[in-house]
């Protein structure tokens, strides 16, 4: 009994270390996000997580709690991305933009990047509905739909530290963008007529373009749409010729220098 009680011990003196390692090193990443602030450096850097995967697999690969090591310092750097968030953003992102500027697509990768919950608020509301977009346009009719939308940004108006990407016409109504901007800061993606053309060209789920889908009528449309999701925005960032990387390393920039 003796020995047992002695390996607990140890065990809690172990507890104890990493406590303070633990501390040390999310202290470390709040002095690497204060000096990228203030230096301008870029915040995403996918290729250096990628890198202390390759490190983190060579130092344990003789190891015979491997995988339960690589499994707990995945948790440790995942958390290490939630308190970078956390230092960046004390609130939400809200992605809007015309359908095709890439706002899930953003969202999923700044969601893995900074290790943020996401939400997108059209999948949303087909899970609360339980029918499709174009389901509810025939049914209930537009209306109907954009009263959803606004549904779904009160109740989200609790969240923080939360991408939410938005549908096309969230922005159109003035009440959205007020909810939006009690909570959180709006970015305006955009794009070109045809670089959208090509994105949604095959869609079957743009109710808007149903009968519509050429090149001239997402113009006419977006222009029309333009004022709104102007009048809405905290900063405009284009995703024509850019990798996702770009796009997001440019939203991030933009959020800082906003604040």
């Amino acid at each position: 009994m003796k020995n047992i009680e002695n390996t607990r011990q140890r065990i809690s003196e172990c507890d104890s270390k990493i406590i303070e390692i633990l501390t040390e090193r999310m202290n470390y990443i709040e002095d690497i996000i204060a000096y990228k602030k203030e230096h301008g450096l870029p915040i995403l850097q996918e290729e250096f997580e990628a890198q202390k995967e390759i490190s983190l697999m060579k130092q344990v690969e003789n190891n015979k709690f491997k995988n339960e090591i690589l499994d707990v310092f995945r948790y440790i750097v995942d958390n290490g991305k939630k308190i970078q968030a956390k230092n960046l953003f004390s609130y939400n992102i809200f992605l809007i933009g015309f359908m095709g500027v890439g706002k899930s697509t953003v969202s999923s990768y700044l969601g893995h990047m900074l290790s943020m919950e996401e939400i997108e608020t059209d999948a949303h509301i087909v899970k609360m509905e339980g029918m499709t977009i174009n389901e509810m346009f025939s049914r209930r009719g537009e209306e109907y739909f954009r009263q959803c939308e606004t549904n779904t940004l009160i109740s989200l108006k609790q969240k923080e530290n939360t991408i939410i990407s938005c549908g096309g016409g969230m922005a159109l109504r003035d009440i959205n963008v007020e909810y939006m901007k009690q909570s959180g800061k709006v970015v305006l993606l955009t794009a070109s007529p045809e670089t959208i053309f090509e994105r949604v060209r095959y869609s079957n789920e743009r109710p808007i373009l149903n009968g519509n889908m050429n090149v001239e009528f997402i113009s006419d449309l977006m222009k029309k749409r333009e004022p709104k999701y102007l009048d809405a925005c905290d900063i405009i960032v284009s995703t024509d010729n850019k990798t996702i990387n770009e796009i997001c390393e440019e939203i991030v920039s933009k959020l800082i220098k906003s604040e």
